[in-house]
């Protein structure tokens, strides 16, 4: 640490003399390096004199009136002005005091010491209601009120202050949670095969490396049926819908999921469905109540799979063709009859029903008329039950989901906010609702879905539920967010890869490890090596032509032609036999193209001195009898250099090479 000492010279005499003089300095010899500074960034609000206040107030519609009454002790010139705000004043007119020509209002609350209560003109309401407010924690507005019923008074100040939090678009945002805003609805279908619904359910590999279940559900039988699958591809989904379920249950009407990637392709949605004449619809965005019998399932499946017992849980995709068949075996409370009995119109047999014999008994021949009159009948039967139990449960759970509902209408044309939906990591600061405000356009029939556009016009339409919609009051003003600070890139060098080079750009290699400045290429360097500058005519000692003098090509390299004096290669001479080279076939890394980072900005001309940084050199044999320098160079530079060429020069092969181009 740097230490010294300020001289204080006394002011009736001058002791230059002094030894302690020759130790001292002035507080700017002390460089700012040293100094521990530290800036405090914080809200400055102007400075109002008592003198502008009362100003202010004499000129302020309403408050002058009071305040020039005030001043002559005379109520009566207030009273002939008595309109707006002015009869609340009136009212505190005993209490109304002047006090450096500012006009207050001294209250004396029970039990407290009296305040004194500066009678705000409205010149000033937005500024302190933006200090105590948006600056002071977005606090409720009880509190808020407390902050300025402490230190100012204006008529109808509690409803002002009401209005001003209600509309802060920062506490909306952060402190309006989600909640239910639709009532509750259902999808229809009139019979098996209507409607089929499908979502992917996903568990720990088993031995066979399999991660991944396709849940298909028959809407209105219930029925269910899994495929355990390796991956969640769309063709993954396609050859199962084709091989597995379609050849077996015939093609549904329409097929409904979420808007995953492998449900929503074109494989899938065009291709395969669109060839068939399926039609396919799906949920809105994170709203998976849109397609609630696969979810539903997606609970019933691992709470089965989770019972098996420990030596077949390593296998558990073997056991989920048993397990389903059970689940569609049993009565369906919904429906009141067993999924497996709505489809197939019969009974199911078990393994056990013949060994107590408790299945339906003998079947008895009948002629093929009557026995599709019987089904026709059961049929009717059961789907007229199935039916009324259906509506009789969807009656309780509306009754039920609908008391936590806060309805509210939507009409096209109106603001709102969406949902901050997508958010990963930690994000217990993210706020629930994202800035941009949208407009509704309009609402999908008979569906608390809404298209919405954003107010300005930057953004893509979007479809949502009325879930992750929140109503936004047109008197609600939105204030554009600073962006946020990029974070300081990486610094990046291009580099070209051996025997890869095209017309394209070069690829990004990362430089920030120190590791990477010496990566192990070496170069034979020869103080002595005759006919080197014979056969590489047009070649600078740099092996690159056109550059200036005592620039060495690790200096080109690394800063290009405006990259100043750079380090030095001290101890040797750099001589290059690989042929007639210009500068227009170098890669981009080699003509000197400054390599500048975010971070960095703009170069200003100001350039910091840089030491000279000799290159570590090996002794090695090039040929028995014959010594050479080896000189380690920037690995990602000779590399480049080589590949501009057309030449690969290896480590090994090194010393061989260059004996065969000196005989």
């Amino acid at each position: 640490m740097c230490q010294f000492a300020i001289t204080v010279q006394a002011e009736e005499k001058e002791r230059p003399d002094r030894a302690v003089d020759s130790l001292g300095a002035s507080d700017d010899a002390l460089p700012l390096v040293y100094c521990d500074m530290t800036a405090l960034k914080a809200t400055q609000l102007p400075g109002f004199s008592p003198g502008e206040v009362a100003t202010v107030q004499r000129d302020d519609p309403d408050i002058g009136w009071v305040w020039h009454a005030v001043e002559e002790g005379d109520v009566t010139r207030a009273e002939k002005a008595k309109h707006g705000p002015v009869s609340p004043l009136l009212k505190e007119w005993l209490r109304l005091r002047l006090k450096n020509r500012m006009l207050y209002q001294v209250t004396s609350p029970p039990d407290r010491p009296r305040c004194w209560q500066l009678v705000l003109p409205e010149k000033y309401r937005k500024v302190v209601l933006k200090s105590l407010h948006d600056d002071s924690g977005h606090l409720r507005m009880e509190k808020t009120y407390g902050l300025l019923k402490d230190r100012f008074y204006w008529p109808r100040m509690r409803t002002e202050v009401e209005e001003y939090c209600k509309s802060c678009i920062r506490c909306i945002r952060r402190k309006t949670l989600p909640g239910q805003a639709a009532p509750l609805s259902y999808l229809q279908s009139a019979g098996p095969l209507d409607l089929v619904c499908m979502d992917f359910l996903s568990r720990e590999p088993d031995a066979s490396n399999t991660a991944n279940v396709l849940v298909i559900t028959d809407h209105y039988t219930r029925y269910a049926q899994a495929f355990p699958t390796r991956d969640q591809r769309a063709t993954t989904v396609a050859k199962v819908l084709w091989e597995k379920y379609f050849v077996y249950y015939g093609l549904p009407r329409r097929i409904h999921s979420d808007q995953g990637r492998d449900f929503e392709s074109k494989l899938i949605y065009e291709q395969l469905l669109g060839m068939l004449g399926v039609e396919k619809s799906r949920t809105t965005p994170y709203h998976p109540q849109g397609d609630p019998q696969p979810e539903r399932f997606n609970q019933t499946l691992p709470d089965m799979l989770g019972t098996l017992e420990i030596s077949k849980k390593n296998r558990w995709s073997r056991h989920i063709g048993h397990l389903v068949h059970c689940y569609n075996c049993t009565h369906n409370e919904a429906t009141g009859y067993s999924p497996y009995h709505l489809m197939f119109v019969h009974k199911a047999r078990l393994p056990i029903d013949p060994s107590f014999g408790t299945d339906a008994g003998e079947v008895l021949p009948k002629p093929y008329l009557k026995y599709v009159s019987d089904m026709r009948q059961e049929l009717k039967r059961a789907y007229e039950l199935d039916g009324e139990a259906v509506a009789w449960q969807n009656q309780g759970n509306n009754r039920r989901y609908d008391q936590k509902v806060k309805f509210s209408q939507l009409l096209p044309g109106d603001r709102v906010l969406i949902r901050n939906l997508g958010l990963l990591g930690k994000h217990k600061q993210a706020d629930p609702w994202a800035a941009t405000p949208y407009v509704v356009e309009n609402q999908m029939p008979n569906l608390p879905v809404f298209r919405v556009r954003p107010e300005d016009g930057k953004g893509p339409v979007k479809i949502l539920h009325r879930n992750h919609l929140l109503p936004l009051g047109q008197d609600v003003q939105v204030e554009q967010e600073p962006e946020e600070m990029a974070a300081p890139s990486t610094r990046v060098e291009d580099v070209p890869i051996p025997g890869e080079m095209g017309p394209g750009p070069a690829p990004v290699r990362d430089t920030d490890s120190e590791d990477d400045d010496w990566d192990g290429w070496y170069i034979l360097l020869f103080a002595d090596a005759p006919g080197m500058e014979e056969e590489t005519p047009g070649l600078s000692p740099t092996g690159l032509e056109g550059a200036s003098e005592g620039q060495s090509m690790a200096q080109r390299g690394a800063g290009g032609e405006d990259a100043g004096p750079g380090p030095e290669i001290e101890g040797s001479e750099v001589q290059s036999g690989l042929g007639d080279c210009s500068r227009e076939g170098l890669p981009r890394s080699f003509k000197g193209s400054p390599v500048v980072s975010e971070a960095e900005g703009v170069d200003d001309g100001v350039r910091s001195p840089q030491r000279s940084r000799k290159l570590p050199e090996r002794l090695a044999y090039v040929a028995p009898g014959e010594q050479g320098v080896i000189s380690t160079v920037l690995g990602s530079q000779i590399t480049a250099f080589c590949t501009s060429i057309g030449l690969c020069v290896l480590r090994e092969g090194i010393a061989n090479y260059l004996s065969v181009m000196r005989a």
